[in-house]
């Protein structure tokens, strides 16, 4: 980030000092290859028609306009233009200062200032407990909501229960059903309901604590059992979340939409926009107005509403609750549905105001061989099922692992072994190995340096400057996270963080060395532990202390 804002700051000097202007295009990001220095930059190959110059030509200019700032060591130029910055060591050493100072802040920024956003994630309809899908949603909803908080947004983390609809019908039929086998009446096998073992002990509660209900009307009892069932349900799925480290600030109910007036609300906008029209005793939406292949049916000729209607004014409330940006996480499965909600928000005037984040299957794998997902086999489908096994953190971080689009194979006995192969242990280790060192160094009576110019001095390999080099880039990854939704950057930028310790460690021996540079390299790697620590915490990850 340091870097990066130096050398824009003063390129842009030396353009403005020529009267050219900083080109769209100009990119200023690390080189693939560390032979190309620290930094490249593209801004002579963009400047050349502008100049009118050849792009090495203003390079040249460029390099030559840069050689006496004290905080570049050396200007190289490749090809036909590019410019290759090499920062002095000097400049890396005050990235120990800046970490240190900034403390648990280093890596927050104001990026999202004044921008109120709400992300809604899992809102698994409560039929059933949340299976591994879900928690993968989950862990990237709970991180994102994280990491947007630290680049200065203001964030609400939603949760949507579907407590309306043809689903929760199903399941007080379901549990209707099995409470009356339970009581030894002859009954047929509905053709659609909800067969967990779940279902059994929930009919087996209502049937307790409403010994009467075999006499009441149907209608009434298939009440009960969906009410009873579905706060059961609920209930589940909260303590699931909890002890998977998930926060949400909001629950909002389906059901409040209608009692609320908040449907008729939005069909009202809708007719007064022109976007709603009434045919045929139905009430549509006129989304080929927004590239759909036809319009939409709200409500029915029968007075039910559509999925769609709930959806559109769900979104349509979203807004009016001042919300300046929506991010829905949703299943892949749902990849169709994304135009047509664009296209709702579009005709409510929130044009660019709904992201939508989708998630990819998750392939549940043991010893690398597939695990059946199926209650019936016994085998491991739930969310909870899986947090048991394996814990929270290694769940949520291999989640995290992959942009979220991504299928993901998730291997329940790797993430258990303690060993460099699994990337929880790696990077959660790094921050153990540090602490470790401290304390052997404390017993041993030496202590972390101060970022004085003498201990800083005593960094000088190229072990030490690629530590610190990586450090510095901490709060870009933090931004383009938030800004670009996609947590697994952090999950990428700690694999590589606790590569680079893990390689420092190997070859920079510490504690064996001079007691100055033992002083300064445990300064250094002090700053890797907090960096480390943060990271894994947007993640929703513990940094244990000693493994």
């Amino acid at each position: 980030m340091r870097a990066k804002i130096h050398l824009e700051t003063a390129l842009r000097k030396v353009l403005a000092d020529r009267g050219w202007e900083w080109p769209d295009k100009g990119v200023i990001e690390p080189p693939k290859d560390r032979q190309f220095g620290d930094m490249s930059v593209n801004v002579a190959m963009m400047l050349a028609k502008q100049a009118g110059k050849p792009p090495r030509a203003i390079a040249e200019e460029i390099a030559a306009a840069m050689a006496d700032d004290p905080r570049i060591a050396r200007v190289d130029i490749a090809g036909p233009g590019f410019l290759n910055f090499t920062f002095a060591p000097g400049f890396w050493h005050e990235t120990i200062g800046v970490v240190r100072e900034a403390g648990q802040g280093y890596g927050a920024s104001d990026l999202g200032k004044g921008v109120r956003v709400q992300v809604e994630y899992v809102s698994a309809n409560p039929t059933g407990p949340l299976h591994i899908g879900h928690g993968r949603g989950a862990a990237l909803g709970d991180s994102l909501v994280r990491i947007m908080e630290k680049a200065g947004y203001e964030v609400e983390a939603e949760y949507y229960v579907n407590d309306a609809g043809r689903q929760m019908r199903i399941l007080g039929s379901s549990i209707w059903y099995r409470l009356k086998a339970l009581s030894g009446r002859d009954v047929a096998e509905p053709e659609d309901y909800y067969r967990g073992d779940y279902i059994i002990g929930i009919a087996r509660d209502v049937l307790a604590a409403n010994p009467g209900i075999l006499d009441m009307d149907e209608k009434d009892a298939v009440e009960i059992c969906q009410d009873r069932g579905m706060n059961d349900i609920l209930d589940g799925i909260r303590e699931d979340l909890r002890a998977f480290g998930v926060r949400h600030d909001v629950w909002f109910s389906e059901k409040s939409l209608v009692a609320d007036g908040l449907v008729d609300e939005t069909f009202a906008d809708l007719r007064e926009s022109g976007l709603g029209f009434e045919q045929d005793g139905a009430f549509w939406f006129r989304s080929t107005q927004f590239g759909d292949d036809k319009d939409r049916v709200l409500r029915k000729s029968s007075g039910d509403t559509t999925y769609f209607a709930s959806d559109i004014a769900y979104h349509d409330h979203k807004f009016k609750r001042g919300f300046d940006l929506v991010v829905d996480i949703w299943g892949a499965d749902h990849h169709g549905y994304v135009p047509r909600m664009m296209a709702a928000c579009e005709a409510l005037g929130k044009k660019g105001g709904l992201h939508v984040i989708l998630v990819n299957l998750v392939n549940l794998l043991r010893d690398g061989e597939p695990v059946a997902m199926s209650t019936r086999a016994g085998e491991f489908e739930t969310l909870k099922d899986v947090v048991d096994e394996v814990g929270a953190d290694a769940a949520r971080f291999m989640f995290l692992s992959r942009k979220s689009d991504s299928r993901l194979d998730f291997d329940l006995e790797l993430v258990k072994q303690k060993t460099m192969d699994n990337p929880v242990f790696y990077v959660q280790y790094a921050h153990a190995r540090i602490c470790s060192l401290n304390a052997k160094a404390a017993e041993a009576g030496v202590a972390p340096a101060g970022p004085d110019k003498a201990a800083l001095a005593l960094l000088d390999t190229e072990y030490d400057l690629d530590v610190l080099r990586l450090l510095d880039q901490y709060p870009d990854y933090v931004e383009s996270a938030a800004r670009t939704q996609s947590p697994h950057l952090i999950s990428t930028y700690l694999q590589e963080l606790a590569s680079t310790l893990h390689r420092y460690y190997t070859n920079c021996h510490v504690l064996s060395a001079d007691p100055a540079v033992a002083s300064a390299r445990l300064m250094l790697l002090g700053c890797v532990a907090g960096v480390v620590r943060d990271g894994l915490g947007l993640l929703g990850v513990s940094a244990p202390e000693s493994m």
